[in-house]
């Protein structure tokens, strides 16, 4: 039995560090504010269907955490690492994941609405049906990374992308410039020929001038 909850909710399994089990534990029997993590180590845990709103994982580590259908409304994960961690159908609204890494993590059907994604290396990431509406993606690297069907709109988009990256379905609108990278060179795409670009990858995305 779980020696706290929170809103009837307990984790599906403690991290495997002994001062972030203590400090999620201290958080569960105080029943109000956000989760102060900042610099733990959460690897290894289930966090599943938690409400970490406004919560702080600052340079934390959540290596293959599974936070599945979590509540991060506006927390800041600002130079955390998510390196292979399940966030599917997660709420990520207005998160700040600046300077994050999100290499190989699923975030599948999670909704990215207004967040903040600045220098984040996010390569091979699932992004399958991901809504990045109204986000900042700056100096993202993108490549190797799945974005089935995502959806964007009016989104800061300075990636990094390459010809691994999967954009079938993708649709919306964005401020480019974006760079691909090729075998031995790296060229920048704005524009219509960004269109095109996406277009014969399967997607179908406006590029607002402009930005």
């Amino acid at each position: 039995m779980s020696s706290g909850t929170r809103k009837g909710w307990a984790p599906g399994q403690y991290p495997d560090d002994s001062e972030a089990a203590q400090r999620l534990r201290e958080w569960l029997q105080s029943e109000e504010g956000g989760l102060d993590a900042v610099g733990l180590d959460l690897s290894g845990a289930d966090l599943s269907q938690g409400d970490f709103s406004e919560s702080w994982f600052t340079d934390s580590k959540l290596v293959n955490v599974k936070l599945i259908d979590a509540d991060l409304y506006r927390s800041d994960a600002q130079g955390a690492d998510f390196t292979g961690a399940d966030l599917t159908r997660a709420s990520l609204v207005r998160a700040n994941f600046d300077d994050a890494v999100l290499r190989g993590a699923t975030l599948d059907g999670a909704d990215l609405v207004k967040a903040s994604l600045c220098d984040v290396d996010a390569s091979r990431t699932h992004c399958r049906g991901t809504q990045f509406m109204g986000a900042s993606l700056l100096d993202v690297d993108l490549r190797d990374a799945d974005l089935t069907d995502a959806m964007l709109r009016e989104n800061s988009f300075k990636v990094l992308m390459n010809h691994s990256t999967i954009l079938h379905g993708v649709s919306g609108s964005v401020f480019g410039p974006v760079k691909i990278f090729e075998q031995d060179s790296v060229r920048t795409l704005g524009g219509a020929a960004l269109e095109d670009w996406i277009r014969r990858k399967g997607g179908n995305v406006h590029v607002i001038s402009g930005n």
